[in-house]
């Protein structure tokens, strides 16, 4: 329960609040899950444009933790990544999981053990 002392207390007279003891809240044990999975990973995808001789230049979508992620990248919505995925020359990172987790949404969920 949360007080919220202007609203709820109010002095009382010939009585001095500096004497009155307090404690610091004990912090909430760690999640279990985090503990499991370690710290949450940044949401969104970032794209890297690659270049291979001529022709449009190709992209690969990287999670935006992930080694081969362009640094300063603006992070994009799933949308705009699924739009980017259907892109013929767009090929899907396998690091960090940005191909498991789109290609059934690309796909189609009933096809996710075509692959």
């Amino acid at each position: 329960m949360w007080v919220r002392a202007a609203q709820h207390v109010r002095p009382m007279d010939g009585v001095g609040n500096d004497q009155v003891p307090t404690e610091p809240l004990a912090s909430a044990p760690p999640s279990v899950v985090r503990e499991v999975f370690g710290e949450r990973r940044p949401s969104g995808r970032v794209l890297a444009k690659v270049r291979e001789g001529r022709g449009p230049a190709r992209g690969v979508p990287h999670a935006p933790d992930g080694e081969e992620a362009p640094e300063g990248a603006p992070l994009l919505d799933v949308q705009r990544v699924l739009n980017v995925a259907e892109n013929p020359g767009t090929r899907l990172c396998t690091l960090r999981g940005c191909a498991q987790e789109l290609t059934p949404m690309l796909r189609g969920f009933d096809r996710i053990g075509d692959s």
